[in-house]
């Protein structure tokens, strides 16, 4: 006879459970009873859901099982939504567990009830209640089946008070494993000869279920095979960069060059990714039904294959199984691979531009310095796009950024990451705005020992919606002005080591003392917000959109067209006035 909570421990445990991210509410007192006395989970306390949220979706994200979050009901609820959305978007396997009000007083807006598998299931794989205590292995069981199978993502279980405290005989369950995504033999045949009969194929890879064998194995038949792979957006880890056929990354502010090539291709094999809004520039770069091009497209989720794109060949397959069997395909070797790659070096290689506070050097700076397997992790905004054009990231796990583009992520990614793998260098990205969307969560890094380095970049501005602002209603700023704290003398409040600077030969003397101390430390970038992305600035973002403002306005005054805007407009030089991989147009981006 075990109660509800030690029951639901002891499934963890069976499933591999080590770690666990929470806030403690009383609605499951019974379950951190029982870890009270389980030394084989971690219990790493936080300071907000959303914190937890994103922290439990982050180790989903690096170990490719489950990461396992507990939040009360109501408040915590609603706080722990956002990690939910991310990581149904991103594609990682996480299950969150709500402490839920007594069974006896549902259904009548007791003390924070919300019907908690309404809420979720929107954005949940699967959300349910479990009432009875003897059914708990099972409903454990089939949370990480459903988290890990085809196209992983989140599982949210509704856990009454009093369910916990029942003291009941349940059968345990044995651990659950990936299901196996084999290709068959004649779908295979059928890419080969696609393959060679295509003239510009390019790879675009990432997204669900892509790991570490995946990447190698499909890494060593692209070099082989000399086709040009490209990420999806935030997926810029796929493959280690340095491959000889890496062609760099789609999504917002992306290499013109690779736009193109993607554009002029005649086949894509689209290994891994949805292709979704991000990755395509609105359904642009490559359009649903993609005239004049062929679409393999590879993906764990059968009802994802042909629910947007149309697909000439469509394969359910696991990406390691794939990968794997591509690896037996030989097709005439493609230059392109050699030439693309040649072109991303050049694209990410920054150049000087005469302001204060250039980012370009900077990140220049930490490839000179931080090992190649650092796990680079940041939230939305315009700051990030420096870091996704000009970092060279070493492989699977070394990037962790919510393709959703979910403000305050990147502090509490870095938590989890660090606390996941110790012996690793962890970098927290963050504007001025998206670092105080989960700044507290500095304390959690701090208790736990979580010796992260924290970047927290200041331009006082809301500055991804400000370029937008420009761009729409030039000279009409609303909304985004703000006033920061001292970011410093608010991480040592916390215990961290911290220094600022604000131009850009301070920055690399102050890396080097951050990295020479223990701990967690946090440097303080001051910079303009005229320098809005690292190929544009505000001014020519404005300037643009007085032009076209006025083409639109006849010799009358009247205006002869009042459709919208382009969603891409290009500015002086080719640079696309986009975000710089924070979120779409009309979505919540960071500073």
């Amino acid at each position: 006879m075990r109660t509800g909570g030690r029951i639901l421990v002891d499934q963890l445990v069976a499933q591999g459970c080590e770690r666990i991210f929470t806030v403690p509410g009383e609605s499951f007192l019974a379950v951190l009873d029982a870890l009270h006395d389980t030394p084989a989970i971690d219990l790493v306390v936080c300071r907000q859901e959303g914190g937890v949220a994103f922290m439990a979706c982050a180790d989903g994200t690096l170990t490719g099982r489950p990461g396992v979050a507990f939040v009360t009901r109501g408040p915590g609820a609603t706080n722990a939504s956002i990690g939910v959305h991310v990581a149904r978007q991103d594609s990682q396997p996480m299950i969150l567990f709500i402490g839920d009000v007594h069974s006896g007083t549902r259904d009548r807006e007791a003390f924070q009830e919300i019907d908690l598998p309404a809420m979720f299931a929107p954005i949940a794989k699967w959300a349910a209640r479990i009432d009875d205590a003897r059914r708990i292995p099972e409903y454990v069981a089939r949370a990480y089946a459903t988290a890990m199978n085809g196209r992983p993502g989140p599982v949210v279980l509704a856990l009454p008070e009093d369910m916990l405290l029942d003291r009941v005989e349940a059968v345990d369950r044995s651990r659950v494993d990936r299901v196996v995504q084999a290709c068959e033999p004649i779908t295979m045949g059928k890419l080969a000869g696609m393959l060679g009969a295509a003239a510009r194929p390019v790879a675009i890879v990432g997204g669900a279920g892509w790991d570490a064998n995946a990447a190698r194995d499909f890494a060593h038949w692209a070099e082989r095979s000399g086709v040009p792979i490209a990420a999806a957006f935030r997926r810029q880890d796929a493959i280690a960069n340095g491959c000889p056929v890496w062609a760099g990354a789609l999504g917002y502010g992306p290499n013109p060059k690779l736009v193109e090539r993607v554009r002029a291709a005649d086949l894509l094999l689209v290994v891994g990714p949805r292709l979704g809004e991000a990755t395509t520039d609105g359904y642009q770069v490559i359009t649903p039904d993609h005239p004049g091009q062929m679409l393999i497209h590879v993906h764990p989720e059968s009802d994802e294959l042909g629910s947007v794109y149309h697909a000439d060949l469509a394969i359910c397959a696991g990406m390691a199984e794939f990968a794997d069997a591509v690896l037996a395909i030989d097709v005439p070797p493609y230059a392109a691979g050699v030439e693309a790659h040649a072109e991303w070096v050049a694209w990410s290689t920054p150049s000087p531009r005469h302001i204060k506070m250039d980012l370009g050097p900077c990140v220049a700076a930490m490839r000179e310095r931080l090992p190649a397997d650092t796990i680079i992790c940041n939230g939305a905004g315009n700051f990030s796009g420096w870091w996704h054009r000009y970092w060279r990231y070493g492989g699977p796990g070394c990037q962790l950024a919510p393709t959703a583009g979910a403000m305050g992520y990147g502090l509490p990614a870095a938590v989890a990451a660090s606390l996941r793998h110790p012996d690793r260098c962890v970098v927290a990205l963050a504007g001025d705005g998206d670092f105080l969307m989960n700044g507290q969560e500095l304390a959690t890094a701090v208790q736990h020992g979580a010796p992260i380095l924290v970047l927290v970049i200041d331009n006082g501005a809301y500055g991804t919606i400000r370029m937008h602002q420009e761009r729409e209603f030039p000279g009409r700023v609303a909304g985004t002005v703000l006033r920061n704290p001292d970011f410093t003398a608010l991480a040592r409040a916390y215990g961290c080591w911290a220094e600022m600077v604000e131009r850009t030969d301070q920055f690399a003397p102050a890396l080097d003392r951050a990295m020479a101390e223990p701990g967690v430390r946090l440097i303080h970038i001051k910079t303009d917000v005229e320098a809005i992305t690292a190929g544009t600035t505000l001014s020519a973002i404005k300037r643009a959109s007085v032009e076209r403002d006025q083409m639109s306005i006849g010799a009358a005054g009247v205006v002869k067209s009042v459709s919208p805007r382009p969603r891409s407009p290009t500015l002086p030089g080719g640079v696309l006035a986009v975000p710089i991989a924070s979120a779409s147009p009309g979505t919540r981006a960071g500073s």
